[in-house]
């Protein structure tokens, strides 16, 4: 289960920002404020597709300081497991939706003299709250955003009207203009923060190259929601319950016990947050470790697994649920 209490929703407004890019407006279905967030919380969509329960979670990109709604903007992938296609083509406005309450994992560090972010694409969306909250509170910031082309690049032309090209700056893949992060690492005052979202290989490049800098682990940031990888089926035995559930090609083990009636633990359902870590008692195969939460001595263990998007090349495995 999510420690988090759930609320009923409505799509007030679908807005198309660039390509392939959807900005969604929710307002609380019985009137009421939104809950309270800071700049970086996220919040997990649920979606009902046919038979199917969706649960997705996106950063919120609106003011903290705005209590009337909250937005996501969703990039439409291709051959994804079915979250972005259903909210690109089947939600419409009026629709309603379950939302979990705000959940931040990747808070700005109130003690940083300086805060850097570097983005990828719709990874500029936690950057977005971020940066509205820093403003507010009179915080150096900048932000270095990488789209693949200028049609892609969502919100690019808006925050530098607000907050300057100055502190705002754009690098475009099809122009061969690519962020300098060894200059940018390399000359930043003490006590300064580096924040990292987007893509893996962009995350761990621009983080390996701080720590080949000297940056303090404290000083670095980054967040990356993983979608659960598809694999071969297996059963899940629950010792606990005492049941066997069958876990398909396309479904994550956290997913399957959902499916089954089981409550599970989970806040980011993305293998960030660590919640929804279950103990292995045995397994009949090997895990496959997707997440990165986990250190690789947990991983190398086989006594641990992040449900929400791990699972097991083999024929079963028995967990602590």
């Amino acid at each position: 289960m999510t420690i988090n209490t759930e609320m009923k929703v409505r799509v007030a407004k679908i807005t198309q920002v660039a390509d392939k890019v959807k900005r969604f407006r929710f307002e609380r279905a019985d009137g009421q404020p939104m809950p309270i967030f800071s700049g970086g919380a996220h919040v997990i969509v649920s979606m009902r597709d046919g038979q199917v329960l969706r649960r997705n979670p996106y950063s919120l990109m609106s003011s903290p300081a705005d209590s009337s709604c909250y937005e996501i903007s969703v990039l439409r992938v291709e051959n994804s497991r079915g979250g972005s296609a259903f909210l690109h083509e089947t939600l419409k406005e009026g629709d309603s939706l379950t939302l979990s309450q705000p959940v931040n994992l990747f808070p700005y560090d109130q003690r940083g003299r300086k805060h850097v972010m570097m983005a990828g694409g719709i990874g500029v969306t936690p950057f977005i709250a971020m940066m509205d909250q820093m403003d507010r509170e009179g915080r150096a910031f900048e932000l270095h955003y990488a789209v693949r082309t200028r049609t892609h690049g969502a919100y690019w032309k808006d925050l530098q009207a607000r907050y300057g090209a100055h502190r705002v700056k754009v690098y475009c893949d099809a122009e061969k203009l690519f962020i300098p992060v060894d200059a940018i690492v390399e000359n930043q005052p003490l006590g300064t923060h580096l924040y990292v979202c987007g893509p893996a290989g962009m995350i761990n490049g621009v983080l390996g190259k701080a720590r080949a800098q000297g940056w303090p682990k404290q000083n670095l940031h980054s967040e990356e929601f993983l979608a659960p990888p598809p694999g071969g089926a297996f059963q899940v035995n629950l010792a606990r319950s005492g049941r066997t559930i069958d876990v398909a090609p396309h479904q994550s083990i956290l997913e399957a016990v959902e499916a089954a009636g089981v409550d599970a633990p989970y806040l980011c359902r993305g293998g960030a947050c660590g919640q929804c870590e279950t103990a292995v008692i045995s397994c009949e195969g090997t895990l496959e470790h997707n997440d990165h939460f986990l250190e690789p001595g947990d991983k190398a263990s086989g006594k641990k697994i992040m449900i929400c998007v791990s699972r097991i090349k083999g024929n079963a495995v028995t967990l602590d649920l």
